[in-house]
């Protein structure tokens, strides 16, 4: 986002959000900015779009490579209550999809063993009207 114009950000923000409320049949309603890059004309465009922006606490890969060994160990040691795990399989580094998807039996495993329940970030956040709860 911190490289893109304010005008491309608004467009890319208003096209995505239309695009993935049409293919999923409900509006979204958290955003995750590419690689926690921001800038102010997201924060208008996800005001329009009523969505909230979500940061990570836990990237098991981020911008080097690491063995499906070392993301599950690295995010086991540091999870912790609320921890939110970036769990993208995008192609920022080689092989990062074949390598999550590697790491994620033993990171869960990991997370299951030490007393952790996975949830939603809606969930998480208390988001009733995206958890489909009524509050």
């Amino acid at each position: 986002m911190s490289l893109c114009s304010p005008r491309r950000t608004e467009v890319e923000i208003a096209r995505g959000h239309a695009t993935l409320g049409e293919l999923i049949g409900v509006a979204p309603r958290h955003f995750r900015p590419p690689w926690g890059m921001v800038n102010a004309a997201m924060w208008r465009a996800l005001e329009r779009t009523a969505e909230r922006c979500v940061f990570w606490s836990l990237q098991p890969e981020g911008l080097w490579a690491r063995s499906a060994e070392a993301q599950a160990a690295y995010v086991v040691k540091r999870a912790g209550a609320g921890a939110i795990v970036d769990l993208h399989d995008a192609e920022g580094v080689a092989g990062a999809p074949a390598r999550l998807a590697a790491a994620l039996p033993a990171m869960l495993d990991g997370l299951s063993d030490a007393g952790y329940r996975l949830t939603t970030v809606a969930d998480l956040l208390g988001d009733t009207q995206a958890s489909g709860t009524r509050a």
